[in-house]
């Protein structure tokens, strides 16, 4: 086997990455959906970060009162480039929260499964058809 097979530890590990941050979305999603609980919360500012291209991203940040009493704002994990109506400054949102660790929360319409069950897709397919890869080539030499 020459060094070819070395360059596929690339997409397998791009796709171990991915699927990593997937599992992990997921995972937290049914956490706080199964343990979580609700709040009516505020979006009292965004977080805005700008990437190496110049592109904006808002980060909402919503502020809530949690159930022991103690006041709580965080920023979500995810920033888009536009914000809607239903999240600007002062719009009311419902969030859901740890209430162990509130700083693990999802604000309804915002913070979706799509990106994380993208993430895992994504990964499951390079994982996988880099381990196919380089098993066909390891049985074929």
């Amino acid at each position: 086997m020459q060094r070819e097979w070395f360059f596929s530890l690339i997409p397998l590990t791009i796709g171990v990455a991915f699927l990593c941050f997937g599992v992990y979305g997921l995972r937290r999603a049914k956490a706080l959906r199964l343990g979580g609980v609700n709040a009516k919360a505020r979006i009292v500012r965004h977080d805005v970060e700008r990437n190496d291209d110049g592109a904006r991203f808002h980060y909402p940040v919503a502020a809530w009162t949690a159930q022991d009493g103690r006041a709580c704002e965080y920023a979500s994990r995810f920033g888009r480039g536009t914000v809607g109506s239903g999240f600007r400054v002062g719009a009311h949102v419902m969030v859901r929260y740890d209430p162990q660790a509130p700083d693990r929360f999802a604000i309804e319409g915002w913070d979706t499964r799509a990106v994380d069950l993208l993430f895992t897709v994504l990964g499951a397919v390079f994982t996988a058809g880099t381990v196919t890869a380089l098993v066909v080539r390891l049985l074929t030499l």
